[in-house]
């Protein structure tokens, strides 16, 4: 795990999710964790479908808050694929960002996905949601086709380091400090008959060692061919 790893880049991407922190209850970063809950709310509506149900709809409020509406597929793995799933979304794309150099298309390509999934999925169509997908998807697309490469990669840097942070300290509020909330463990629990602080304490373990594993991923030095011209010097 720790072989070929910058140390270097591990420093500054710690330090990049500090000031992130810094910020956590700040204007700054609320767009970020508003984008992070269409993360999680997507992650339930795409396993959902992959167990043999359908979306009915998204929504995504202004208190940093979403419900997916999904019918059939498996109820358990669609429960847990909230938390985990953004945090893959922000592990996926932290990865990406810090190891090639497509970091435009990549913009291009989230802001094509939160369009899409918007216009199809989330309701009502007057409300917060809709017009946050609306926006932040136009906005990617935009930064993808007019701004360099790196202001992508840093905004896709912080996009992937808020969704690892948000996945951890959401399970941990949401769950471990008031078991009592409709959260989805608390669903989950219903489900399983296992109880809420079960399924928190087990999610928030996954979740920091696939975060750290991504992490060190994402500041791994490149292969000596194949990624290595794509490696960002």
């Amino acid at each position: 795990l720790f072989r070929d790893v910058e140390w270097q880049s591990v420093a500054a991407l710690i330090a990049l999710a500090v000031v992130v922190g810094a910020l956590w209850e700040t204007p700054l970063v609320y767009p970020l964790k508003i984008l992070v809950v269409f993360f999680h709310e997507l992650s339930h509506a795409a396993v959902a479908v992959l167990t043999g149900g359908e979306v009915v709809e998204i929504q995504v409020v202004a208190e940093e808050g979403g419900v997916c509406l999904t019918r059939g597929g498996s109820r358990v793995l669609t429960l847990s694929a909230g938390y985990l799933g953004s945090l893959v979304w922000g592990g996926v794309i932290l990865t990406l960002a810090a190891r090639t150099r497509l970091d435009r298309g990549l913009a291009v390509a989230l802001g094509g996905i939160l369009l899409l999934i918007t216009v199809i999925f989330v309701r009502p169509f007057l409300a917060f949601g809709f017009g946050f997908g609306l926006a932040s998807g136009l906005a990617m697309v935009l930064l993808g086709l007019k701004a360099s490469e790196r202001v992508c990669d840093l905004l896709l840097r912080l996009i992937g380091l808020t969704s690892c942070l948000y996945a951890v300290l959401d399970i941990k509020s949401d769950v471990l400090d008031r078991p009592e909330a409709r959260s989805d463990a608390a669903m989950l629990a219903e489900v399983t008959g296992l109880p809420t602080t079960f399924w928190g304490t087990l999610w928030i373990a996954i979740a920091v060692v696939v975060a750290l594993g991504f992490l060190l991923y994402a500041s791994r030095a490149a292969p000596a061919s194949g990624l290595s011209r794509l490696r960002r010097r």
